[in-house]
């Protein structure tokens, strides 16, 4: 059977659409995930540059209990924080291939006991294993974001909607 292969029974994964009009509301949105987020949970998040990425993932941290402040790891590439579960966050954002990627360790980091946040998920598409939250954020600047949530279980979209 293919690793991607579901039981007849099993329920197709949900999308959420949520709308966002502040840095604030983006955090929450995030702290709800983060609330949400269950141990091998990997999140790719997709959005331009100011789209509010960070800002999404400091509120996934504040729902993991995340104590300490979260800044984008994008000249370490990789941050890990200790909080209800680990939190590894990653910033893709001055890869440039994904040999590049593979060399972080970045598949080491997949599918563990913690949950793995990437920005700039379109850099490690070919990586992400199947059941990959996929977190995509419309909007830069001033305007209101849409943030679309997809691959979630029927029962995590219900509670984060």
């Amino acid at each position: 059977m293919p690793a991607d292969a579901r039981r007849p029974d099993a329920e197709a994964p949900a999308t959420v659409k949520l709308p966002s009009a502040s840095p604030d509301t983006t955090r929450e949105i995030g702290a709800r995930l983060g609330r949400l987020a269950q141990p091998g949970d990997v999140l790719a998040l997709y959005g331009d540059l100011g789209a509010g990425k960070t800002c999404l993932v400091q509120g996934l941290a504040a729902g993991l209990g995340v104590a300490e402040p979260i800044r984008s790891p994008t000249f370490i590439l990789i941050a890990e924080y200790a909080g209800r579960l680990p939190l590894y966050h990653v910033d893709l954002y001055r890869t440039e291939s994904l040999e590049e990627v593979r060399a972080l360790g970045f598949e080491d980091l997949l599918g563990g006991d913690g949950v793995t946040v990437i920005e700039w998920g379109d850099k490690a598409e070919a990586l992400l294993p199947i059941g990959s939250i996929r977190v995509r954020i419309d909007g830069v600047g001033d305007d209101p974001r849409e943030i679309r949530v997809e691959g979630l279980s029927p029962e995590r979209a219900r509670l984060l909607a």
